[in-house]
């Protein structure tokens, strides 16, 4: 890796000499992280975020969230094919299991497994950032935000506006997705639709990917407004090497709803947001794909759930304030009649001593009817040193309960084990960030030691893998991350984004003699990540991103995407983009290969 630290150091170097003659603004200080109750801009913040802004997603050579989140230093996305038909995120080396998604704010886990995660019915288009949250976030979101949280956010435009995007490209694939904004007075609402297609990249590979997202909201006088929203996606593919390599006809339909409803009021100091959603999930799996009488699953599960989030500021700072009740039901034919019910209460303070130092500590209650109350406190504090350097360092405890899966599931591969304890983990991280002008600059230093994690084992090949409890393991890691964007120049050719990040995870899980364990030992090692966004004209971009990546005992790979746009802001544009342009022989998740080389191209309508 000396390699790679050579490279950081100069580019560290010649990035410093460019800030000490812009000094512009940054949009990163201006941007207020969207947690449910405190909210704080981005330059406050005593954790470590990503943000993935609304350009950096269109400019982005990706087909789906799943692909967009493969650049986000220190996130591991295990892909099984291409365009998201599915994937796990796992954060700081943690399992799929152990990261929260949200969209919103409202949480999207999935009491069967957290395959499912990444369900998300949202059209690319209709994103306008992504947060991600490294670190225990149990304090923040709850539950399940055992290694980290990506919040997805979607925003009510003021304006009449209409987005069209077709693309087509290898392996017969194809899509559309559109995404209209018609206010009507002091109602704004949204309607997007996207469907993707492909024959696949290799046997038993094709999938059809439909999203369908519609949301509302009216602000019904100064204090009070109303947002609801109602989604939908519909999966199904081709699942050759998803799960286990003994099957490669596996196959499976995945449908999920979403549909939330909230109420605001804000007046002055208080800040009260009540709200109630239901995710259904309904999944259906085969082994051998036109055979479903051999093996067959049928997972329904419906998740209901009630938040209350306030805030209210006094002269002892900013008081934060929540409870949620969620009810967990499932019916399977494989898993069984299940329902837990879950119940929790948030209490956390934000205040400041003089001008340079803040500090926030709070704790989360929660209770579970399987294991009783449990309880995740955690504090941050962080010293504005100069006005654009910030040092932070944070703690806290995280939580996850095993799923239905874990628990219950009986396969020819796979075994339940219905004497599980959760998991919980204590984290302690310290970090320092750079905000001057156009600069972004972070070095972060973390430790997760981790009490009963779980993790699926076997003795030998011939016996099924089972998941099992880790009495402690460890977890330790840097991350370093730089960006820098320029101001629009008149030249030529111009350097619009420059992003360059490093992360290393150490883990000391230690096979029992004799055991083979499936997740831990494929986590994350060293990640780099590279981006470099060039301005040729005044409407063309071309947007060069790569990625060396090596997991724990596994051959590290490198990987370089690219996509060109022109005109992406204009009425009409075209794009091309390109994937594995090395064309790298490499797996992320199952035994499922990857494509090599790949390419595809389309075009875009902006209407106001």
């Amino acid at each position: 890796m000396k390699k790679v630290f050579l490279m950081l150091t100069a580019f560290l170097v010649v990035s410093s000499s460019w800030a000490q003659v812009d000094s512009l603004s940054q949009n990163l200080e201006e941007i207020v992280i969207q947690e449910n109750r405190l909210l704080i801009p981005f330059s406050k913040q005593s954790r470590n975020i990503s943000i993935v802004t609304k350009p950096q997603l269109e400019t982005s050579p990706a087909r789906s969230l799943q692909e967009v989140l493969a650049f986000v230093p220190g996130v591991d996305v295990r892909q099984r094919g291409v365009t998201g038909v599915q994937a796990d995120i796992g954060i700081r080396g943690g399992s799929f299991n152990q990261t929260l998604m949200l969209l919103n704010g409202i949480k999207l886990t999935d009491p069967q497994t957290g395959h499912h995660m990444m369900n998300i019915p949202v059209p690319i288009l209709n994103i306008d950032r992504i947060e991600v949250l490294k670190g225990a976030g149990a304090r923040i979101f709850g539950q399940n935000a055992y290694t980290g949280a990506v919040n997805v956010i979607t925003r009510l435009q003021d304006q009449r506006s209409l987005q069209l995007q077709a693309y087509a490209g290898d392996f017969g694939m194809h899509g559309l997705s559109f995404t209209g904004s018609l206010p009507m007075g002091s109602f704004k609402q949204n309607l997007s639709f996207s469907q993707d297609k492909s024959n696949g990249h290799w046997y038993n590979s094709d999938y059809q990917v439909s999203n369908i997202f519609y949301e509302g909201g009216v602000d019904l006088n100064e204090t009070h407004s109303l947002r609801g929203m109602i989604a939908y996606t519909d999966r199904q593919f081709g699942a050759n090497g998803f799960y286990t390599s003994a099957f490669p006809d596996q196959w499976e339909s995945i449908q999920t709803t979403l549909g939330a409803i909230s109420h605001t009021y804000s007046k002055q100091n208080f800040f009260l947001n009540t709200r109630g959603y239901w995710r259904k999930n309904e999944d259906e799996y085969r082994l051998r794909r036109n055979e479903p009488e051999f093996y067959q699953n049928f997972h329904t599960s419906n998740t209901y759930a009630l938040e209350l989030n306030g805030s209210l500021e006094s002269t002892w700072g900013k008081t934060g304030f929540g409870m949620e009740l969620r009810e967990e039901n499932l019916d399977s034919n494989n898993l069984g009649q299940r329902n837990r019910t879950l119940g929790g209460v948030f209490l956390e303070q934000f205040t400041t001593l003089g001008e340079r130092l803040d500090f926030r500590a709070g704790v989360y209650s929660n209770y579970f009817d399987d294991w009783g109350w449990k309880h995740f406190p955690g504090m941050e504090a962080g010293f504005q040193a100069t006005e654009a350097l910030r040092l932070y360092s944070n703690l806290g405890k995280s939580f996850r309960i095993p799923t239905y899966t874990d628990l219950y599931y009986v396969g020819p591969t796979n075994i339940g084990n219905a004497d599980l304890l959760p998991e919980e983990a204590q984290n302690f991280e310290i970090g320092a960030k750079w905000i001057q002008g156009r600069l972004f600059a972070e070095a972060v230093y973390f430790i997760r030691k981790t009490d009963n994690l779980i993790e699926w084992a076997r003795p030998d090949a011939a016996t099924p893998w089972q998941p099992q409890n880790f009495n402690k393991v460890d977890f330790s890691g840097v991350e370093l991350a730089l960006s820098y964007r320029w101001k629009q120049g008149s030249t030529v050719l111009s350097i619009k984004e420059a992003l360059l990040s490093y992360n290393y995870i150490h883990a000391n899980l230690i096979e029992q003699p004799g055991t083979e364990t499936r997740y831990a030992l494929t986590a994350l090692k060293n990640q780099v990540i590279g981006g470099l966004l060039l301005g040729i004209g005044k409407k063309l971009e071309w947007n060069t991103k790569m990625r060396y990546i090596e997991r724990m005992e596994q051959s590290p790979y490198f990987l370089l995407d690219m996509r060109i746009d022109y005109n992406r802001a204009g009425k009409i544009g075209i794009f091309s983009e390109a994937s594995n342009i090395t064309n790298t022989d490499y797996i992320e998740a199952g035994t499922v290969q990857m494509p090599g080389r790949w390419f595809r191209a389309g075009f875009m309508l902006n209407l106001e």
